[in-house]
């Protein structure tokens, strides 16, 4: 018997609509109802298919996660590499990364709050964020380890988590403004 119809196998490209799929379901349902199951029937493969390229749901998780953090830290970079005042300039490209205004597109701010969702709802993933911005903060000791460069990025944490739960925020691009005015200066000095 011949099979009518042969997909070509890409491992590549169902993984990355499992990782896809994965973080719209934490995004829109919560990290309790990404399953194998929830995430097969997403993409359009079966449960062996999943957990062909993942053993378990925390190694899915993981991965998303990894995946998201990976897209933070290059918009991040990217940044940075476009900001000629060195003084600052992780703590404004984390302003930029962390704060919507509306210009971005819709695939960068789920990414983020994709992020935000798993790092909140597991320890695990909380541990490897805070390696990371301990990371980062080492990283950029020189221009960005001061009291008020650290308060301006909890700030922005702050009015991200807000945006995210749906909390009203009068004038987010005037607090974004001043906060990136907080970064021109040393006002620690």
């Amino acid at each position: 018997m011949v099979n009518a119809y042969k997909r070509k196998k890409q491992p590549e490209v169902i993984r990355r609509a499992l990782l896809d799929q994965a973080a719209r379901i934490t995004l829109e349902q919560g990290l309790s109802k990404v399953t194998f199951q929830a995430v097969a029937d997403a993409v359009g493969v079966t449960k062996g298919g999943v957990m062909h390229h993942f053993s378990t749901k925390n190694a899915l998780v993981l991965e998303a996660f990894n995946d998201a953090m990976a897209k933070f830290e290059a918009e991040v970079n990217a940044a940075m590499a476009e900001d000629p005042i060195k003084y600052g300039s992780f703590t404004r490209a984390y302003i930029d990364a962390t704060i919507s205004l509306g210009e971005k597109g819709q695939e960068e701010y789920d990414n983020q709050a994709t992020l935000y969702v798993l790092m909140l709802g597991d320890s695990e993933l909380r541990e490897l964020w805070a390696k990371w911005a301990n990371e980062q903060i080492k990283k950029h000791a020189e221009t960005d380890n001061t009291e008020t460069l650290c308060m301006v990025r909890l700030v922005a944490d702050g009015i991200w988590l807000s945006d995210f739960s749906g909390i009203d925020i009068a004038d987010k691009k005037s607090l974004r403004k001043r906060l990136i005015k907080m970064t021109q200066h040393d006002f620690d000095v």
